[in-house]
């Protein structure tokens, strides 16, 4: 890359974008298909749970944005454990809005409301980031499309009902940051 010219650049960047916007929402939709199987202890698999919590943000008229992020909140189970939140985040962030990203981005520690003091921590540890303005946003994220989308017996949506949801959202123009959008 050092010895590209800007003609090169100018070349090769449209040549990603095509590629790269053609193929993300089926990869998202693979991503997400990593999901499925293994229940680990709860009645249903990370796919359902994250198909259920995309329904049920969807039947309860939420913006595209927040579909998106509640369908795809945990998507970085599979190769990020320790830091999915972060790394869903990560993923999402050049193409929802504010809210939806910084919810995605903290779930994780706001969904430990629900069982860290059953394992000996705080469940009060949101509670570091009350000033937020994300703050309600989050709770109430948590409570109505994460914590109780386990259910085996919830009329969940198939992934193909949100195609149209991860088009239009990653369709966007991308808001990268640090730079410009792509030519």
């Amino acid at each position: 890359m050092e010895d590209g010219m800007a003609e090169d650049f100018r070349y090769l960047a449209p040549v990603f974008e095509a590629h790269a916007r053609g193929v993300v929402v089926d990869n998202l939709i693979g991503m997400l298909g990593l999901l499925g199987g293994p229940t680990l202890g709860y009645q249903v698999d990370r796919l359902t749970h994250s198909l259920q919590s995309a329904t049920r943000a969807q039947r309860a008229g939420e913006r595209v944005d927040l579909v998106v992020a509640a369908l795809l909140h945990d998507v970085a189970d599979s190769f990020a454990p320790e830091n999915h939140s972060e790394a869903a985040a990560a993923l999402l962030a050049p193409y929802v809005d504010e809210e939806a990203h910084w919810v995605v981005k903290h779930h994780g520690i706001f969904q430990g409301y629900y069982y860290f003091h059953h394992l000996g921590g705080d469940r009060d540890a949101r509670e570091q980031y009350r000033q937020s303005p994300h703050f309600d946003a989050c709770v109430q994220f948590c409570a109505e499309y994460d914590q109780n989308c386990f259910d085996p017996s919830y009329d969940t949506l198939p992934i193909e009902a949100f195609r149209p949801a991860l088009e239009e959202v990653f369709g966007r123009p991308s808001r990268r940051p640090g730079g410009a959008p792509l030519p």
